[in-house]
């Protein structure tokens, strides 16, 4: 088949807006805070109310794809992300703001099951490791520059000084004159309807899923459930999303609270720091495991993502500042890895098994509304001691994983028991 590298443009591109919407929670937490004068509790449902949108959705919209293909889906998960962030802007109250959340969610979620076979097909399935990783890059990218962009729009709406641009002037014009923050959903609103407008133009491949990217019947999914090697790995990417958020959406509003650092500038920066950390952790993890076998290197970064999380949550203003960002190096090549382990370690079904995996997703949001619930109860500190508990089960896989296939390296080919 003929490569589209438009087509792959377009994917890297969405791969850039999913992360840029899903990962500006963290920056927000302060802000969203103070506007509603949240507790801990309410603020976790934040996070929850998007990340619980994976939980609904990743299984279903496989078989979705399958029957209404590639473009009307992509179309319908922008759109939904669209929808979302106009409804709050118009509607800016908390309960709308937590329904909004799940809407994007729920689109993003969408999104996420469409370009990952769609790369394969546009890009070729001999280049699929090369975009692939290209795809991880513009999303780091995106976590780091979104908590930036929001440092900037805050700033700016707030003031709307005289001579101020006309995107600026029009943002003020269109949020409550104290909540400048939510001039990002209408920044959401116009990129997901700008991207609309891209898709419907191109013309997309079709997919023919390959029997690992097929979603499966009611019947494999049922015993796949039954299979306690699936449960643990499910609970591996729950700990990961737990931990990952854990970490990324309550270290600005930590730092304000026990450091007094500036939630808008500086905690919004350690936000933007910890994914381009996580970025860079990405592309070091590659080599290292063309070097030492994934289970090794699971073990090392998780005791050092425990490390540099140790820091941030018991250091002095510095040490916490930089402790909270390191960890995101760490925690980068974890998803992968476990993703790979869990799908080396069954023989069959593999695109049933994605699906669970990828329910998953879902411990972003549970792991947040408890860490709010401890908080209220205790301290934010006291919260956050939960995510250790997460990294210690991730650490625990890499003693536990027997996969059926090794990770090859330079010094073996592959292995199989």
């Amino acid at each position: 088949m003929k490569r589209n590298y438009r087509v792959v443009a377009l994917i890297l591109v969405t791969f850039f807006v999913i992360s840029f919407l899903t990962n500006i929670l963290g920056a927000l937490n302060p802000s969203v805070s103070l506007s509603y004068d949240l507790s801990e509790t309410m603020a976790g449902f934040l996070p929850f109310s998007f990340f619980i949108a994976y939980g609904f959705m990743s299984i279903p919209a496989g078989f979705i794809l399958e029957k209404y293909g590639e473009k009307k889906l992509l179309v319908a998960g922008l759109l939904l992300a669209f929808l979302g962030s106009v409804l709050f802007v118009v509607f800016p109250s908390f309960p709308i703001f937590l329904t909004s959340l799940f809407v994007i969610g729920t689109g993003m979620a969408v999104l996420q099951v469409v370009i990952n076979p769609l790369l394969r097909v546009a890009g070729g399935e001999e280049n699929f490791a090369f975009t692939s990783v290209l795809g991880q890059l513009m999303f780091g990218a995106a976590s780091f520059i979104s908590p930036l962009v929001y440092s900037y729009i805050v700033l700016h709406v707030a003031k709307n000084e005289p001579g101020s641009s006309v995107f600026i002037t029009f943002l003020s014009g269109i949020v409550p004159q104290d909540m400048s923050w939510v001039a990002m959903y209408a920044l959401f609103a116009g990129i997901s309807l700008l991207l609309i407008g891209i898709v419907t133009t191109v013309s997309l491949p079709r997919i023919t899923l390959t029997t690992e990217e097929k979603v499966g019947t009611k019947d494999i999914y049922v015993s796949l459930f039954k299979n306690r090697i699936v449960v643990l790995y499910f609970f591996g990417i729950f700990s990961y999303v737990g931990a990952e958020q854990g970490i990324s959406y309550w270290m600005s509003k930590f730092l304000q609270v026990y450091h007094g650092l500036d939630y808008e500038t500086i905690g919004a920066g350690a936000v933007a720091n910890f994914w381009g950390l996580m970025t860079i952790g990405g592309i070091f993890g590659l080599i290292l495991l063309k070097i030492w076998d994934s289970k090794l290197i699971l073990r090392i970064f998780a005791l050092l993502a425990i490390v540099g999380f140790t820091g941030g949550l018991f250091g002095g203003a510095n040490i916490s500042l930089y402790g909270f960002q390191s960890s995101g190096f760490f925690l980068s090549v974890m998803f992968p890895i476990i993703v790979s382990l869990a799908l080396n370690s069954i023989r069959d079904h593999h695109g049933s098994m994605t699906g669970i995996l990828m329910t998953g997703i879902m411990g972003g949001a549970v792991v947040q509304l408890i860490i709010g619930f401890i908080s209220d109860l205790f301290s934010l500190r006291i919260g956050m001691l939960l995510v250790f508990l997460a990294l210690g089960y991730i650490l625990s896989i890499s003693f536990w994983a027997k996969p059926i296939i090794k990770n090859k390296t330079i010094r073996r080919g592959k292995e199989t028991h």
